[in-house]
C-alpha cells in the first residue's frame, strides 16, 4: 500500500488528479444537500398542516411533492458526495460539507424566514475556517486493491471497539433520550444521524472503491463482503433520513446544520482514521492543525447555537389568556343580564363575576 507523506501537506492533497475530482465533486455536493434542507422542511410544514407532523411520527410528508423534490435534491447532492469518496479520502471530502451550513442558512433566512443574526454568521465563517484548517492539512489516502483489504480494516480490533460503541450510543438515544427528550434537546436526533452517518461513510467509501475496481478490469461483485458493506450502507441512511426529518420538522434549519455537521465530520473523521489509519505518518504539526480546525467548527457551531431563535412554546393551558374569553354578567339576585366575547366592544356596568375561557 502506499502510504502518506509525511507532512502531509497540500500539494499531495489536491495536486493529485483523483483528489482533485473528488474537491470539485464536495463542493457540488454540499451545494445540493444544503438547498435540500430548505425545499424539504417546506414539504415538512406543509404536510404538518394537514395532518401529524413527522416529529410525532407522521408520515404524511411522503404525499407532499415538494418534500419529494427535497428528497431529489439530496439525492443528486449524496451522488456527488458518493463519487467524492471514490476519488479522495474522507478527511478531504468530508469537511466540505460546511459549505452545504452557507447554504441551508442563507436559503433558511431568505425562504423560511428564519433569522441569521450578524454571531450567526460570523459562526458560519468559523466553520469555513475550521474546514479549510483541516482540508490543507488533510493527509493522502492509502491505495487499496481489494474489498477483502477494506474488510480486513473493517474487522481490526481498534474499528470494531469504535463500531459497538457507536451502535450502543446510538441504541440508547432511539430507547431512552428520543422519547423523553427528543422534542426539546436538538443534539438526540442529530446525535442519532451522526453517529450513524460516520458508519454510512466508511461503509458507503467501500462501496464506491469497489465499483471503481471494477471498473478498472478487477470485479469486485462475487466478494460477499461488498454485499455486506451494501446492506450496512441501506440501513444506515435510511436511519439517518428518519431521524434527520424529525430534527428539521421540530427546529430552527440553520442551527440542525451546523451541529449535524460538526458532529458528522468530527465522527467520520475519526472513525476513518481508526479504520483507514488516515493519520498514520503525518508530522505532529499538520495533526495538530487539523485539531484546531476541528476546535475552530466546534467554536462556529457553538456560535449558532447561541444565536437560535426560541421555537414559539406549545399551549397546553386549558385557561391560557391566549384563548377567546366570554364573560358572563348577573344581577344580584342570581338572573343572567349580560354575555360577551372580550371583542365585542364596551361593557356595561355590570360586575363580572365569572370569566370562561374556551379553547
Amino acid at each position: 500500500m502506499a502510504t502518506s507523506s509525511a507532512n502531509g501537506g497540500t500539494a499531495s492533497s489536491l495536486g493529485d488528479s483523483d483528489n482533485l475530482k473528488g474537491f470539485v465533486l464536495a463542493v457540488v455536493s454540499s451545494a445540493f444537500i444544503g438547498s435540500s434542507f430548505i425545499v424539504k422542511k417546506k414539504g415538512l410544514k406543509r404536510a404538518g398542516a394537514s395532518g401529524p407532523s413527522a416529529s410525532v411520527g407522521g408520515y404524511g410528508y411522503l404525499l407532499e411533492p415538494l418534500w419529494w423534490i427535497g428528497m431529489v435534491t439530496m439525492i443528486v447532492g449524496e451522488i456527488a458526495n458518493f463519487a467524492a469518496y471514490i476519488f479522495a479520502p474522507a478527511v478531504l471530502v468530508t469537511p466540505l460539507g460546511a459549505l452545504s451550513i452557507f447554504v441551508s442558512a442563507v436559503l433558511a433566512h431568505f425562504i423560511l424566514k428564519e433569522k441569521l443574526q450578524k454571531m450567526g454568521v460570523l459562526g458560519c465563517v468559523l466553520c469555513i475556517i475550521g474546514s479549510t484548517l483541516i482540508v490543507l492539512h488533510a493527509p493522502s489516502e492509502s491505495t487499496l486493491n481489494s474489498v477483502e483489504e477494506i474488510w480486513e480494516l473493517a474487522t481490526q480490533p481498534a474499528f470494531l471497539l469504535y463500531t459497538a460503541s457507536a451502535v450502543a450510543v446510538v441504541l440508547v438515544l432511539i430507547l431512552y433520550c428520543a422519547p423523553r427528550y427528543g422534542q426539546t434537546n436538538i443534539m438526540v436526533y442529530t446525535g442519532i444521524c451522526s453517529i450513524i452517518g460516520s458508519l454510512t461513510v466508511m461503509s458507503i467509501k467501500a462501496i464506491g472503491i469497489a465499483i471503481k475496481l471494477t471498473f478498472e478490469g478487477t470485479s469486485q461483485v462475487a466478494y460477499y463482503q461488498t454485499w455486506i458493506f451494501a446492506m450496512i450502507a441501506i440501513t444506515c441512511i435510511i436511519t439517518q433520513l428518519n431521524y434527520l426529518n424529525m430534527a428539521l420538522d421540530i427546529f430552527n434549519t440553520a442551527v440542525v446544520s451546523p451541529i449535524y455537521y460538526a458532529m458528522f465530520t468530527s465522527l467520520t473523521i475519526l472513525a476513518s482514521a481508526i479504520m483507514f489509519k488516515d493519520w498514520s505518518g503525518q508530522s505532529a504539526n499538520s495533526i495538530a492543525s487539523e485539531l484546531c480546525g476541528f476546535i475552530t467548527v466546534l467554536s462556529g457551531t457553538i456560535v449558532l447555537h447561541s444565536t437560535r431563535e426560541p421555537d414559539p412554546p406549545l399551549i397546553t393551558d386549558l385557561y391560557s389568556p391566549l384563548s377567546p374569553k366570554m364573560s358572563w354578567y348577573i344581577q344580584g339576585n342570581g338572573d343572567l343580564l349580560w354575555k360577551q366575547k372580550d371583542d365585542d366592544g364596551l361593557l356595561p356596568d355590570f360586575i363580572t363575576v365569572r370569566q370562561d375561557y374556551f379553547t
